[in-house]
């Protein structure tokens, strides 16, 4: 039996660990510990002040997000 796809945001978590060089996680507790809140905040700030693709930021502000609001 095989395992299913991941899809959505978490379907970039591989490539953002390998081009960033810096787990998932790590880069949750820095979305979570930044005063912004708003989702184009986080993802302008994480593009600016740690050089991610807008891509990578999106699914990494969208994951977190939703997890923290319980979806």
């Amino acid at each position: 039996m095989t395992t299913p796809a991941v899809k959505g945001p978490a379907s970039y978590f591989p490539s953002i660990e390998k081009k960033y060089g810096r787990p998932v996680a790590e880069w949750q507790e820095l979305i979570r510990s930044s005063p912004l809140v708003k989702h184009m905040e986080l993802v302008a700030w994480l593009k600016a002040e740690h050089g991610l693709g807008h891509g990578h930021a999106n699914a990494l502000v969208a994951h977190t997000l939703a997890e923290d609001s319980g979806k």
